[in-house]
């Protein structure tokens, strides 16, 4: 089926059902709603070389993807497109990845936006003092960060989560327990959710009049296997941590292990909290002892991501520039009082 025959089909004109699939706001809801229920029943799809001529739109998004031989790849970045996905599909909007040398990243959204195969931009791994806010506030397109760039003016739009806030409660819970001794297993130490965490918890420290000594710090990507590496080191130290924080459940995973081999007790030896991204294929609570969680979904912030610039796009609706969630903690079997000394 063409635009003409779902014109003919409908009793509108082509202009009008084009304007209809287009987002244009002159079209009421009644009549765009209309319009889109027959798209669905005839399995219409417009030719997007002319919709493109009609609108001066691509009908996409773009993100540069970095990646290089020895680049890990990250099952928390998969949840996160599938939730923009989900969102993008359900308004008929691709979304173009672009793989990119990971020092070249600058270079490839300068290239993208010049393409004309985009509408708007996303960038996302966000790090201090990010060379990609600057450039993309140069462009004449509409672009969502999705985090923040410490140590950089906060004046572009974002969508992120309190991370400073998440791992000051979560160290606060564990400081009420009686806990001392701590250590932090973070992700990369120039990424910027690592640097916010890590401040999170030294802040709650020092409340207390402790510090977090360097040792029991790691920073490393976020894999089973590196929670492993760094929680087996950690425990082969003079004194072994009684709290330890996690940026991720995946590094969890790795700690766990090696705690378990140590012969010590979760919730009881040592307590543990872990950042939940929500990730489909390791919930917190499948654990053999459930993990304590500070808890915000990934694909949520991907579905919010597309529905921001999506929006932005067609002029659907006017959204916050600037939006900071809330972590949710929930505490489970992980956390326990501290062991009598």
């Amino acid at each position: 089926m063409n635009l003409k025959q779902l014109s003919q089909m409908l009793g509108l004109s082509q202009t009008t059902v084009s304007r209809a699939l287009n987002g244009y706001p002159e079209v009421n809801r009644e009549t765009r709603e209309r319009v889109l229920k027959a798209v669905r029943e005839t399995g219409y799809r417009p030719n997007r070389a002319a919709q493109r001529l009609a609108t001066g739109k691509a009908g996409s998004i773009g993100l540069v993807m970095p990646t290089a031989p020895g680049h890990p790849s990250d099952v928390h970045f998969s949840e996160f497109l599938t939730g923009l996905g989900e969102e993008a599909l359900r308004h008929d909007f691709h979304f173009v990845l672009t793989p990119a040398d990971p020092n070249d990243e600058v270079g490839a959204l300068k290239r993208l936006a010049a393409s004309g195969n985009v509408d708007a931009l996303f960038v996302t791994y966000m790090r201090g003092h990010d060379p990609r806010v600057d450039m993309l506030k140069s462009l004449s397109m509409p672009f969502l960060v999705h985090g923040r760039s410490f140590g950089t003016e906060p004046d572009y739009p974002y969508l992120d989560i309190d991370n400073e806030a998440a791992f000051y409660d979560a160290t606060k819970l564990l400081l009420q327990l009686g806990h001392k001794r701590f250590a932090l297993l973070n992700g990369p130490i120039y990424l910027d959710f690592a640097i916010r965490r890590k401040n999170g918890v030294v802040a709650a420290l020092a409340e207390r009049g402790l510090t977090l000594d360097e040792t029991y710090v790691s920073h490393t990507p976020m894999t089973d296997e590196q929670g492993l590496f760094a929680m087996e080191r950690i425990l082969q130290l003079d004194e072994q941590p009684t709290a330890i924080l996690c940026s991720s459940t995946v590094l969890a995973l790795g700690a766990v292990r090696a705690i378990n081999q140590a012969k010590l007790k979760l919730g009881e030896d040592i307590s543990l909290i872990a950042h939940d991204d929500v990730l489909t294929l390791l919930k917190p609570e499948n654990f053999t002892v459930p993990l304590t969680t500070t808890r915000s979904s990934l694909r949520a912030a991907g579905t919010r991501v597309a529905e921001r610039l999506i929006g932005e796009i067609k002029q659907l609706e006017t959204f916050p520039k600037q939006e900071l969630w809330k972590t949710e903690l929930i505490v489970r079997a992980s956390t326990g009082v501290a062991p009598a000394e």
